[in-house]
């Protein structure tokens, strides 16, 4: 009786090892079967930055991060007091450029005018008077009473007296057909080099006042209100929230049916549903990005590649950042 005890439980004990084995074995099937494939991207959105062409101090932001802002409105204002300096300089440039361009155009003041005026008559006279003194002498050289040296004192007279007269008549006709017509050229282009002047120091102050180029979200802001930036130094990155995508690093053996124009869904666990999403670029990452076999037998290196592709519809709550699952 005690040995046909002894090998029930042996026969138990057996079949129980057995029982356990198979057991393990099936879960161990279940467990170790290859599952689905999990590829992770992340929403993405395209930025802006907000810089200035002019080095200045932040006076005031009128935006903060995480607002919503439209193409036109004053992000923030910059403040250049060497600039508003360039512009007094260029604005006196400007002002003494037109007054001696309306001084081109005017011709001579109406005093200037008449004193010409005066001296070619005095001129005149005294054209006459050195005419009747030649003709006086030249009576009496001709009679033999006077002599030659006297004739060609009064003849170098009268001739100093014509050439007088001409000039003082050319100074007057100058002074009432005013500037030379390359004078009054030259005084406009003056004063249009000193307007362009006043128009590029006017650019640069508008430079102080960061514009919104495109409606969006302000996503970060740089400096704080009183830090000095240079030229070209960003301010702030304004996102284009309706310009969005999905990225992916796709292994390129999990590429199978995704090629560029293939919709897909994708599961966002931020917002636990599903989306629906259209491939728009595919490019791969290059060697850096390889998959290096383990084996060298049967297998070879696969390489990552960079998929994008973007929300059929618009997805209310899609931030970028947010993780975007795909199961191959």
């Amino acid at each position: 009786m005690d040995t046909k005890s002894q090998n029930t439980n042996m026969l138990l004990a057996f079949l129980t090892l057995v029982g356990v084995i198979a057991v393990v074995a099936l879960v161990g099937f279940f467990m170790l079967r290859k599952g689905p494939e999990i590829v992770q991207g992340q929403a993405e959105v395209n930025e802006y930055r907000v810089s200035s062409k002019v080095p200045g101090r932040i006076l005031e932001f009128r935006v903060t991060e995480g607002q919503k802002v439209h193409a036109g409105d004053t992000l923030a204002l910059l403040e250049a007091p060497d600039v508003q300096a360039k512009l007094k300089q260029a604005q006196a440039a400007e002002a003494a450029a037109q007054a001696q361009n309306e001084k081109a155009i005017k011709g001579a003041r109406q005093e200037q005018i008449q004193g010409a005026y005066e001296m070619w008559q005095k001129a005149r006279a005294g054209v006459v008077i050195a005419e009747k003194s030649y003709k006086r002498v030249k009576n009496l050289h001709d009679q033999g009473v006077m002599s030659a040296q006297k004739l060609d004192e009064v003849t170098a007279q009268r001739d100093a007296a014509l050439a007088t007269e001409k000039a003082a008549k050319s100074q007057y006709e100058m002074a009432r057909n005013g500037a030379e017509r390359e004078d009054k050229a030259a005084a406009a282009a003056l004063v249009q080099r000193a307007q362009g002047a006043v128009a590029e120091v006017q650019s640069y102050i508008a430079e102080t006042y960061l514009i919104a180029q495109a409606d969006g979200e302000v996503s970060e802001i740089f400096p704080k209100v009183g830090e000095l930036v240079g030229t070209g130094a960003p301010i702030m990155n304004i996102a284009i929230m309706e310009d969005m995508w999905v990225s992916f690093n796709v292994r390129e053996d999990l590429l199978k049916g995704m090629t560029i124009g293939t919709e897909f869904d994708a599961y966002v666990p931020a917002l636990d549903h599903d989306i629906r999403l259209k491939v728009y670029y595919m490019k791969d990452l290059g060697t850096y990005a390889a998959w290096k076999a383990t084996k060298t037998t049967g297998q070879f290196d696969l390489k990552t590649f960079e998929v994008k592709a973007s929300p059929v519809e618009k997805v209310e709550g899609l931030r970028p950042g947010m993780s975007v699952v795909l199961e191959k």
